[in-house]
């Protein structure tokens, strides 16, 4: 999905990376960024990266290791519980209507110390508003990735 120019205008960072390994050491990194509470939009074709990058937030966070984050695709929300910030990965890309959202209950994972972590948020107008952060990522070859992080404020 291609960023709009309204969003570009806010980027903070953009970095490339040549492997899944360099991706994960990149999520990591933006643990001293993502500090709770923070609603993140993860945007990004299908196997362009967003679970992968999850797997390093979730590192960074002392949360989960990275072999035990996966795509939650089917289950909808993935929790994982750190001693600096509870994540919750989130996937709406089979959620169609906001009446199928609101049975999810996300607003009741919102905390002080929570991150939600949203793939196919941009489906809902609500999310694009509420967003504190997005992460872009787009494929530019097999093992390539283009991450862009743009912050609202």
């Amino acid at each position: 999905m291609p960023y709009s120019s309204k969003v570009s205008k806010a980027i903070t960072s953009e970095i490339t990376t040549h492997s899944a390994e360099e991706t994960i050491a990149f999520g990591r990194t933006l643990s001293e960024i993502l500090t709770p509470p923070k609603l993140v939009l993860l945007r990004g074709d299908l196997g362009a990266g967003k679970t992968t990058l999850v797997k390093g937030i979730a590192a960074g966070f002392e949360a989960a290791k990275e072999e035990d984050v996966t795509s939650p695709t089917f289950t909808l929300v993935h929790e994982y519980r750190g001693p600096k910030a509870n994540l919750y990965h989130i996937d709406l890309y089979r959620v169609d209507t906001q009446r199928e959202l609101e049975t999810l209950g996300l607003d009741d994972l919102r905390s002080e110390d929570s991150i939600l972590l949203i793939e196919w948020g941009e489906k809902f107008p609500r999310f694009l508003r509420e967003r504190d952060v997005e992460i872009a990522l787009e494929r530019q070859g097999d093992s390539v990735r283009k991450i862009s992080i743009a912050s609202k404020k």
